[in-house]
This record gives structure tokens, sequence and C-alpha cells, in this order.
């Protein structure tokens, strides 16, 4: 009962409680994806997509351009041209996981993401697109990128 009612705690906190979205969460195997599903168990799937959250090992930089390769198939797909995307670098609480500016590089994102809220998104044709560091099993990190 504990992690239910944690779970409609953050939800509420990130001023998601009462809202109905549809998230689809993309990544590599091993990166954290079932995890960060099991902490924010979700009714059902749904067919229309409003945001992509895509995860990567941050740990794993051998699996970086697999990654890259995937996110680039995705972020090239017409039918998410206007899909807001979420890269969360997962496993920071690793030592020597890749940094922010690291994971960026890899993946390709140093001139494509919108500042963390910075650009102003209806003045601009420029689709949402950010990278964000956590820790799923510290639960640190991809509450902000929710927001």
């Amino acid at each position: 009962m504990f992690l239910v009612d944690w779970f409609y705690g953050v939800l509420a906190s990130l001023g998601l409680w009462q809202k109905e979205a549809k998230i689809l969460f993309l990544g590599l195997d091993n990166a954290g994806k079932t995890t960060l599903l099991h902490m924010l168990k979700g009714k059902r799937l749904y067919a229309k997509v409003d945001v992509v959250v895509y995860l990567v090992d941050a740990y794993d930089n051998e699996r970086f351009a697999e990654s890259k390769k995937e996110l680039d198939a995705l972020l090239s797909d017409d039918a998410l041209a206007n899909v807001p995307f979420l890269i969360l670098g997962n496993k920071i609480d690793i030592p020597y996981a890749a940094s922010e500016e690291e994971l960026r590089y890899h993946l390709g994102l140093n001139n494509f993401t919108t500042s963390k809220g910075n650009v102003n998104l209806n003045e601009s044709n420029v689709r949402p697109l950010e990278v964000f560091m956590c820790s799923i099993v510290r639960k640190m990190g991809y509450g902000d990128g929710f927001k």
C-alpha cells in the first residue's frame, strides 16, 4: 500500500494526478524501462502516443551507438513527428556512468534539445526533446523530466 500511496504522491507533486496522457517507454534492454514501469504502474497501454520516454543505460557505454541508432529511427518516424521526447540517462548511481554531456554527445543531441524549458515552444516549430539523468532504483532525477 505504501508504494501505491507513494506513486500517487509523486503524480500529484508533478502535477500529473488525474490527467490523462499516453506515454511510450523505449530503450535498449537493461536500460531500466521495466523498473520505471513498475515504479509508475499504469492501468493500460494506449494506441496513440502523447510522449516518448526513451531510457538509456548511462553506465553501458559500449551500447551508446546502438541506442543512438534506435533513437534516430524513432526521431525520424513520421508517426512520432510531433511527439515530445524525454531521454532518461539511467543508472547514474553507478560509478563511472556517463555524464549528461557525454550522453548528449554519444546520442548526437548536443544541438537538438530544447534547453529544459528555456525554448518557447509555442513560438517555434521545435519538438520538445530533453535529456535528464536519473537513477530509477534510487528514485531520483526522472521526476524533473516528467514535469
